[in-house]
């Protein structure tokens, strides 16, 4: 017997109530290109790949985890 697999609609309600219970949210953003160079300048993208999605969203979680984790 096949067990049917989900379909893409349940499988993104699926991963939003995870993401909600692990207390996350998923959102989309814009960014200007002055913001972006500014990540560079921070060092925290390489000027290198500031066209990378991926390493945008890196430098941004790490400019975030900089700017808004409380001091120990």
């Amino acid at each position: 017997m096949m067990t049917a697999s989900p379909t893409s609609a349940a499988e993104r309600m699926r991963r939003h109530r995870e993401r909600r219970r692990d207390g996350m949210r998923c959102l989309w953003i814009e960014l200007r290109d002055t913001e972006i160079d500014a990540l560079v300048q921070r060092g925290l993208l390489k000027a290198e790949t500031r066209n990378d999605q991926n390493a945008i969203a890196d430098a941004l979680y790490d400019h975030l985890e900089r700017s808004l984790d409380p001091v120990a």
